[in-house]
């Protein structure tokens, strides 16, 4: 009795595909999102009509670096866990060429900077003067506690310990 031959790949060979849905999905990196936020976020908000994109390039998300058809998808999109999850990832400094030199033992360790990022405001907000806002947010460090804030933790460590 002879064996059944093998089911042949159907997909061997198609990387010239698998390049084409690699691309096709690929969305800014987060230090040229920073980069956007800096320099150019009114402009970004306030585009030229082009006929191309869709919403013609009037409703731009700059955080997520994506168009939409109108505001009402741009603001469903603001509330979506997509968007507040890309806000949470710019709340931290990106990556950049000194920390990578840091890292392989050029440098000392220096702790990314935390910010606060806010949803960008409307094109009316915009056109009133209003813009995107990134604020570092200070270190909290021990030194700082109110005297209070040590008397309480004295008080919960006393009770633990009886």
């Amino acid at each position: 009795m002879g064996m059944v031959t093998k089911r042949k790949k159907m997909h061997y060979g198609d990387t010239h595909l698998q390049r084409r849905w690699r691309v096709r999905n690929r969305r800014r990196d987060l230090d040229q999102i920073d980069d956007d936020l800096r320099t150019r976020s009114g402009e970004l908000i306030n585009q030229n009509v082009d006929l191309d994109k869709p919403g013609f390039a009037q409703f731009y998300c700059v955080h997520c670096a994506k168009y939409f058809i109108d505001d009402t998808a741009m603001q469903a999109h603001f509330r979506t866990k997509v968007h507040k999850r890309r806000l949470k990832a710019l709340e931290v400094e990106p990556y950049s060429i000194e920390e990578a030199e840091r890292a392989a033992g050029r440098g000392s360790f220096v702790k990314p900077k935390k910010r606060t990022m806010e949803t960008q405001p409307s094109k009316e907000d915009v056109v009133a003067g209003k813009r995107i806002r990134v604020e570092e947010v200070p270190e909290d460090t021990d030194a700082t506690d109110s005297p209070s804030t040590s008397k309480t933790k004295r008080k919960k460590a006393e009770k633990m310990e009886t």
